[in-house]
């Protein structure tokens, strides 16, 4: 498929990445797994730096401890 194939709704905003990121089809794919609070030290410039980022940097820091835990398995 090439973009000139592509039927595009004048309508519809344009995706910016972080709202492509945000939509994820879940269909046949492995279940969620379920999240736990947790109490942890993290240094305060490295919080800062996470915050400084924007919305969903706990998020983020899940993903970066995932990928580290996969690269060591």
């Amino acid at each position: 498929m090439t973009d000139a194939t592509i039927v595009r709704d004048g309508d519809a905003p344009e995706w910016s990445p972080e709202m492509f990121a945000r939509a994820v089809a879940r269909k046949g794919l492995k279940p969620i797994p379920t999240k736990s609070l947790l109490s942890l030290r993290i240094d305060s410039d490295v919080i800062a730096w996470f915050r400084s980022q924007g919305r969903g940097y706990q998020s983020r820091m899940n993903s970066l401890l995932r990928a580290y835990m996969e690269a060591h398995k």
